[in-house]
């Protein structure tokens, strides 16, 4: 039973791994190994709780593996939730279910790969939902960073490919196929590869 208190009708959920080195930000620690990957990770996981923080709306913090005791995004009044299901697209759908069960009419979930976001991104999303049934953030590379509903959608991540350059403009496919109003928010670069990290504001050149 969680005890999240709602002050206003939006949720905001944060996927974060648990973080492990060996488990976090794989394809980036093939180039980097492991341990820097893990410290990379945790930058981009600190940016992401400065960018939530001033966020109006309730939030979660939905972990891969565990709850932990302490945590730098267990931080305020946010609750601590564990994520549900066999792959991405079906913890994301499960997550976006118990949202809106807890009584919120309005949704986003992102994860904690983007170094670009920020609160202007994140309120700009739930406004973008007075006028539309999904708002989803583009990332360069195919995928996207953000995805906010207003009622669940299954068909949008059950039985999906995920991690293809193909991600956005399947999922816009859905939505149409489906009678579904949708908004885009600007285009923001994630963290994944080597390439990732060299053109993000997290190298320093001293490490090249």
């Amino acid at each position: 039973m969680t005890d999240i208190r709602i002050h206003h009708d939006r949720l905001l959920i944060i996927f974060s791994k648990n973080p492990v080195a060996g488990r976090v930000k794989t394809r980036l620690a093939s180039a980097i190994g492991d341990t820097e990957a893990l410290r990379i990770y945790e930058q981009l996981r600190e940016l992401t709780r400065q960018a939530v923080g001033t966020v109006d709306a309730s939030k979660a913090i939905a972990y891969s593996n565990f709850i932990p005791e302490t945590d730098l995004l267990l931080t305020g009044s946010v609750e601590a939730w564990l994520q549900q299901g066999n792959d991405l697209g079906e913890r994301m759908h499960r997550a976006f279910v118990k949202g809106f069960s807890l009584g919120f009419s309005r949704v986003a979930l992102i994860g904690t790969d983007c170094p670009e976001i920020s609160p202007f991104i994140l309120d700009l999303a739930f406004r973008k939902l007075d006028a539309c049934d999904v708002v989803l953030g583009p990332a360069r590379d195919g995928g996207f960073y953000l995805a906010a509903l207003k009622q669940p959608f299954p068909e949008l991540f059950l039985g999906r490919t995920w991690s293809t350059s193909s991600v956005l403009n399947e999922s816009q496919r859905i939505i149409r196929e489906h009678g579904r109003s949708c908004d885009l928010l600007p285009a923001l670069s994630d963290i994944d590869t080597f390439d990732d990290l060299k053109a993000s504001c997290l190298w320093a050149p001293n490490q090249d």
